[in-house]
């Protein structure tokens, strides 16, 4: 079945050269998708209209959107871009599937995010309690403009029939994600700290908050993946978690990336820094249900390989650079 839909698709990947997406395209490659097209912000801006509808133009035969692009970050960058990361996601998200939708476009696939839940929603997460409360103070604007795009997906699905789903995906973590200490999320952050740390003889390394939160996380690869068989096979109007099932608390995982670095300086930890959502753990039974997906990588495996391709960019590049 994979190689007859994957054969016969044109795509449109936004985000394609980003973290996620650069994963999304090699596995839509590895497939052997008719097209994959990846189009760059310096050609569409895509928080525009008339960008939109262009791209749209010049691609009258897609038959299939991905819509990975977003402006994201962690907690720092949340708290001091509330309103941009709003207006720009919600802008992306309604512009890229009305469009669609007005383009014939067979299929659109939606990327949500876990920072969609409520704050205190049930441990592990079921995608029915997306409307049980407000989301995480931190990062409620970007988690809303988000979950804005399933509700516009389901409204299309009821009025006009249109195939359009909607994924959520939890944290993820993987190589060539974004070191950028003002801007990343915490497994990268942490791996930068530490990693500098460890380069120039530090004694001390210093964590944001108490280190009690947990989070669930999952290897980028593991999630284009997942993505690539919701596209294939899923056409259901409800959400579907994109996880690992695999929970750990920040204090954790911090001391696990210290031994994976080898850094045996002191760990300390600034409480007055926010915690974020006090848990994230997904259910993910839906997703093995509708589509079959289960994540493979073993999360030590996968910071193993996360730090050496850091450490082998921080050779090549200056370290402010990486990203």
């Amino acid at each position: 079945m994979s190689g007859d839909f994957w054969g016969e698709q044109v795509v449109i990947v936004t985000g394609g050269a980003g973290f996620l997406g650069r994963y999304v395209v090699a596995e839509l490659r590895q497939k052997s998708a008719g097209r994959v097209i990846v189009p760059r912000s310096a050609e569409y801006d895509l928080r525009q209209q008339d960008a939109v509808a262009r791209l749209y133009a010049d691609h009258p035969e897609t038959t299939l959107v991905i819509h990975l692009a977003a402006n994201v970050g962690g907690i720092g960058i949340n708290r001091e871009h509330p309103g941009l990361f709003f207006y720009e996601n919600i802008m992306m998200g309604t512009l890229m599937l009305e469009y669609a939708r007005r383009a014939g476009v067979a299929k659109f696939v939606g990327i949500g995010t876990v920072c969609s839940y409520p704050k205190f929603a049930p441990i592990p997460f079921q995608e029915a309690d997306l409307w049980a409360g407000y989301p995480e103070e931190t990062n409620a604007p970007y988690g809303l403009a988000k979950k804005m795009l399933l509700v516009q997906s389901q409204a299309y699905r009821q009025e006009y029939g249109y195939n359009a789903i909607h994924l959520l995906p939890v944290n993820l973590y993987g190589p060539h994600d974004k070191f950028d200490l003002r801007s990343s999320h915490v497994i990268p952050a942490v791996i930068r700290k530490m990693v500098d740390a460890q380069d120039c003889g530090a004694p001390v390394v210093t964590l944001f908050g108490d280190g009690s939160p947990t989070r669930e996380f999952l290897f980028v690869r593991d999630a284009a993946q997942g993505i690539a068989l919701a596209a294939e096979q899923y056409n259901g109007a409800e959400p579907v978690n994109l996880g690992s099932a695999f929970e750990i608390s920040i204090r954790d995982l911090v001391e696990i990336i210290a031994d994976e670095v080898g850094f045996r300086g002191e760990l300390r930890w600034d409480a007055t820094k926010p915690n974020g959502q006090p848990r994230r753990k997904l259910d993910v039974s839906r997703a093995e249900r509708e589509f079959g997906f289960v994540a493979a990588t073993d999360f030590r495996a996968g910071l193993r390989e996360t730090i050496q391709w850091f450490r082998q960019a921080r050779i090549k590049l200056p370290a402010e650079s990486i990203s």
